[in-house]
């Protein structure tokens, strides 16, 4: 079986209609030892119409893990053969919470049948020569907490390592992740687990490894505006050490590089819809930021855009001055 980097620390995690190819290369290019992972990929979508559902993706952002959802063994072992070997690794998905996941039980539905996920991990085993991981929740709701058992279902059926994400399903995205409780897995496993959640700075990163005893973190909306993080967050685990975060003008640069990476991607119209969601987690130290992002949203054309960015800068650093 191909083999990971040993001692991966970073994983960034996979973030539906975020993650794509120009968002992980950016993250690339601050860290080499980063684990990329892909947006979500539906098993049955990708089987049905391979051609139009591989994502653009690049040999520089290896290694790269592929995620897969679904809830059908052998559909799922179909789709895993053909990322298989794109893949660095190949990624499960049973913790997306939202509701036109779970409904078609994929997702997190999924820790409610954690017989079906064995079957699951097991028919990809057996048709992949990558590394295999599963990514879930602290289980379905604070009622339903059951992702230690899950755990060791996984582990038995024979994935490689897990990700673990510090909420139930019901609590979405709201509240506070529960590294305490990702923490009761130390001792219990014989694989690789690493935590997921609210890891904003190299010093959360630090924090949650010391609660939990996970092998590494998975860092999601962290990234959106500082794809430096990883390598930051790896610096710190390396040396100790705590660097400086970027100030408004490196983001401002970063989101530049950004915009102008999706815009190359989807074509100027659809590349500015698409960086729209960003905005906020680039430009969120500045003073009146949710001002700027109700004009920067409504904006269509990169140099109206870039325009703003430049206006946003110049009146920051007047201000501190």
């Amino acid at each position: 079986m191909k083999q990971l980097p040993k001692d991966i620390k970073i994983i960034q995690a996979p973030l539906a209609g975020i993650s794509d190819i120009v968002y992980r290369k950016l993250v690339r290019e601050y860290s080499s030892e980063t684990l990329l992972t892909t947006e979500m990929l539906s098993s049955e979508a990708l089987v049905n119409n391979q051609k139009a559902l591989i994502l653009k993706y690049d040999k520089s952002e290896y290694p790269l893990s592929f995620q897969l959802s679904g809830h059908k063994p052998h559909i799922m072992a179909r789709a895993a053969k053909i990322v298989n070997n794109r893949a660095s690794s190949i990624d499960i998905n049973f913790g997306c919470p939202v509701n036109k996941v779970v409904k078609g039980t994929d997702g997190c539905a999924m820790m409610r049948n954690p017989n079906l996920a064995s079957d699951i991990v097991k028919a990809i085993k057996d048709v992949i020569d990558v590394p295999l991981s599963a990514k879930f929740r602290l289980g379905w709701s604070l009622d339903e907490m059951n992702f230690v058992e899950f755990a060791h279902t996984l582990q038995e059926a024979g994935a490689d390592f897990i990700t673990i994400h510090g909420r139930t399903r019901s609590q979405m995205y709201s509240g506070h992740a529960d590294w305490e409780k990702i923490g009761l897995l130390k001792g219990e496993l014989k694989i690789p687990y690493y935590a997921n959640g609210d890891i904003k700075s190299a010093q959360d990163a630090k924090k949650c490894l010391e609660i939990t005893g996970a092998q590494g973190v998975s860092i999601g909306r962290g990234l959106m505006g500082d794809p430096a993080l990883a390598y930051r967050t790896e610096h710190c685990f390396k040396t100790g050490e705590i660097l400086c975060e970027p100030d408004l003008s490196e983001k401002i640069e970063i989101l530049k590089k950004h915009i102008e990476g999706e815009v190359e991607l989807r074509g100027e119209i659809n590349g500015i819809k698409f960086m729209r969601k960003f905005y906020n987690f680039y430009i969120s130290s500045v003073r009146d930021a949710s001002k700027y992002r109700r004009v920067l949203v409504r904006l269509d054309k990169k140099e109206e855009v870039i325009r703003v960015l430049d206006e946003i800068l110049s009146l920051h650093l007047a201000n501190n001055r």
